[in-house]
């Protein structure tokens, strides 16, 4: 009960503050004129080039250049952005046509035709860099065009969650006399054709954004200008915010910081406190001994507490999850729960001793230190506390920083570690499809040939979505029998800004990217 009651006070704040916020968006003031409206985040691109990257470097793509399809303001489906027009024209959801927007430049003045889309979509399999988006294109067989402005995408089989994939800023078109076929580019002179252009990069510093007059899409920008400003952590993003040296924060808020905004009556400070679809999991390795027998992974499953782990660790600020699937998308299911129910010492030691097991179990658990927030660390020592407390564990944590954590999980070094998943598109099919495969984003081969087989094809066949609910939750009791994955908690959108900032509720799409063109400074009150 004092979990809950703790809850509402919090969000009986944010709503106040939302309420505040809100006023703004009454005004009809002219676009910002009092200078760059200053955004920071701990979420720095690792590459420049939209070939190369299928991570937080997204932020800056969706922003600096144009997809064929987006997502409005308010959309959940995608919606024309570069296109005039989309549509299968088929009934077999294999042939994917677009029309691109007449008079489409890149904002050097380059014209933006049927040849640079295919061109864009083209390189990024034949690179095929590692961490890149080459992945996504798993149904594309071949791209074709008919004159300048159509664009015909051939898939090798149905895939109605094509559209989504399109509008991915993985997608980001660029120009064929800037980007090379076969390599990424090098530098940071880039020219885009989305609502801003880049006029100046420093790596892991900031990113100087402003208007290109030759955007042609549905984004209405509320300011001239945005800068973003890369920080290494949460704390210095908030002094930067309470110093007024930055009007806004997303991505990277850690938890004390939240409660903190939440908890204390800052007439110059606003949060947004959105719905937010990433999680955060753990992976068991089958080829360890240990990680590799069903038993032990159900005993672990058995005896994690997550509501432990979003009160204690998190705050409440991020919400218990049951499936790989998170609240809120169609198809989600809550199969830990209810297959396991609550956390249970009595339950694992039956698990482990049916299936011969008598001894502790030793496990080591792995984490990143520099990736997925400043809480990790205590989450993984929440876990060890409940496991080892069990009587049924002995726990070991190791950790490593994000670029030797990659290599480890890659080469199966890690009997089991910790991930986060921030969606590609907010459809079920990205929450299970990129975690199954011989070749997967965990690194760690999971067949479930069921699902890859049978129930994603299936689904995927299906142009109208909530007609997959039954594929959807199949996948995931699947999921839930093997014990492979192991959901731990669902993340929320917040955002920090100072009072004079509207526009953070509408900045956030459906895959959690920032829409900086959202942003704008009141005018009136």
């Amino acid at each position: 009960m004092s979990h809950r009651n703790r809850f509402l006070r919090g969000a009986a704040a944010i709503a106040s503050l939302s309420l505040v916020a809100g006023c703004g968006l009454l005004s009809d003031g002219d676009p910002d004129d009092q200078g760059p409206i200053v955004v920071g985040t701990t979420s720095a691109p690792s590459t420049l080039d939209p070939a190369g990257a299928w991570d937080g470097s997204w932020e800056l793509y969706r922003n600096i250049f144009q997809t064929l399809l987006a997502y409005p303001n308010g959309a959940t489906t995608p919606q024309p952005d570069a296109a005039r027009a989309c549509s299968f024209t088929d009934s077999t959801s294999r042939t994917y046509r677009c029309q691109l927007r007449a008079g489409l430049k890149f904002a050097d003045g380059d014209p933006l035709t049927a040849a640079a889309v295919k061109h864009s979509i083209d390189r990024i399999r034949t690179i095929d860099a590692p961490g890149g988006p080459a992945g996504l294109l798993g149904s594309l067989d071949r791209v074709e065009t008919s004159g300048d402005r159509d664009v015909v995408f051939r898939l090798n089989k149905p895939d109605a969650t094509f559209p989504f994939v399109l509008a991915t800023p993985a997608m980001s078109l660029v120009d064929p006399d800037d980007y090379p076929a076969d390599s990424l580019r090098e530098g940071t002179d880039v020219h885009g054709s989305g609502p801003y252009e880049l006029r100046s990069y420093e790596e892991g510093e900031r990113a100087d954004l402003v208007r290109n007059d030759n955007y042609r899409g549905f984004a209405k920008r509320q300011n001239d200008a945005v800068t973003i400003r890369y920080f290494k952590d949460s704390a210095g993003m908030v002094e930067a915010l309470r110093d007024k040296r930055i009007d806004v924060t997303y991505r990277g808020l850690a938890a004390d910081d939240i409660v903190a905004l939440q908890e204390h009556d800052d007439e110059e400070l606003q949060l947004v406190d959105g719905a937010g679809t990433d999680i955060s999991y753990l992976v068991f390795n089958p080829e360890d001994p240990w990680a590799g027998r069903i038993a032990v992974r159900k005993a672990v499953a058995q005896l994690v507490d997550r509501g432990a782990i979003a009160h204690k660790v998190y705050k409440d600020t991020v919400d218990p999850l049951y499936s790989m699937v998170p609240k809120g998308l169609t198809g989600h299911a809550t199969g830990f729960f209810d297959d396991y129910g609550e956390p249970s010492a009595a339950k694992a030691r039956k698990i482990l001793t049916d299936a011969g097991i008598t001894r502790r179990v030793p496990l080591t658990l792995w984490y990143t230190t520099d990736r997925y927030g400043s809480e990790t660390g205590l989450m993984f020592q929440e876990l060890k506390r409940q496991l080892d407390g069990s009587g049924l564990f002995t726990i070991t944590l190791k950790s490593r920083p994000w670029k030797s954590y990659v290599a480890g999980f890659q080469k199966h070094e890690y009997p089991v570690f910790g991930r986060g998943w921030f969606p590609d598109f907010p459809d079920a099919d990205n929450f299970i499809a990129p975690f199954v495969g011989e070749h997967n984003a965990l690194g760690t081969p999971y067949p479930a040939k069921e699902i890859t087989g049978r129930l994603l094809p299936h689904a995927r066949a299906e142009s109208d979505r909530a007609q997959t609910v039954k594929d959807m939750e199949a996948a995931q009791q699947i999921m839930v029998d093997d014990a492979r994955l192991l959901p731990l908690w669902q993340g929320r959108q917040f955002v920090a800004a100072s009072v004079d900032i509207s526009g953070g509720e509408q900045a956030l799409d459906p895959s959690t990217v920032m829409t900086m063109w959202a942003l704008h400074r009141k005018t009136s009150w």
